[in-house]
């Protein structure tokens, strides 16, 4: 627990939270670009060319197994980071959480206001008729995912090449721009649009926590290397 960062806490009212991948490393979920990440592995495709909605389209059943050889990752359970993020909700000081994870650990931990930029797991749609179905239905199906109407079952997951949704966009900006507090966590501030987001920022406070530098270092009021649950592993 860093005294530094809990008395930037203790100050502000509108804490928001903007994460990415390193926020889950520690529930066991490997994150893409670190140097054991999904992005240093070897398949017949780069993952980001399996990620993208061309390979989808041309490659269907490929991308399944990929995604659920790598993007369904079972058993994991929230860790100190996101208890941490939902507990400052509770008490009214955190008041959304911008994520980039689509692994829906923030929910499982208790927290309410989250805008998943990139879509969920959780959530499987058929592409034909809209029906729902859990993430259980892709993990243990095979081949092609397809629903009772014959239609195909896709992740509600942003890929490579598609728009991020606008309501959720939207939402994260009025988030960000409202905050006295944005505690950046597990990203390297490569991927965009999202990275963008940190430019509605008005507050003062900016707190990084990151294993390796980002292009927001300059702007940081704090910036600390340590593993985001130990930094923000709640004591009390």
């Amino acid at each position: 627990m860093n005294q530094q960062l809990e008395a930037l806490i203790e100050k502000s009212s509108n804490i928001v939270f903007f994460g990415g991948a390193g926020v889950s490393t520690e529930s066991g979920i490997p994150d893409f670009r670190s140097v054991d990440g999904l992005y240093h592995q070897k398949y017949d495709y780069p993952p980001e060319t399996i990620l993208s909605h061309t390979f989808f389209v041309r490659h269907t059943e490929e991308f399944y197994r990929f995604y659920r050889d790598k993007l369904i990752v079972k058993d994991a359970k929230p860790n100190a980071a996101h208890l941490r993020l939902a507990r400052l909700e509770k008490q009214g000081k955190l008041k959304g959480i911008v994520t980039q994870n689509i692994d829906g650990l923030h929910q499982a931990a208790g927290s309410e206001v989250v805008y998943e930029l990139h879509g969920s797991t959780l959530r499987n749609f058929c592409t034909r008729c809209g029906k729902f179905y859990p993430v259980e239905f892709i993990a243990e199906s095979t081949g092609v995912p397809t629903c009772t109407c014959g239609g195909l079952v896709k992740p509600d997951v942003v890929l490579y090449e598609e728009g991020l949704d606008e309501a959720t966009i939207e939402g994260a900006v009025r988030a960000i721009r409202a905050a006295d507090l944005l505690i950046v966590g597990g990203t390297s501030l490569a991927v965009y649009p999202a990275a963008g987001l940190l430019q509605y920022y008005r507050g003062r406070e900016l707190v990084l926590l990151n294993k390796t530098p980002t292009p927001a270092d300059g702007r940081a009021t704090l910036i600390l290397r340590d593993p985001i649950g130990q930094v923000l592993e709640d004591r009390v």
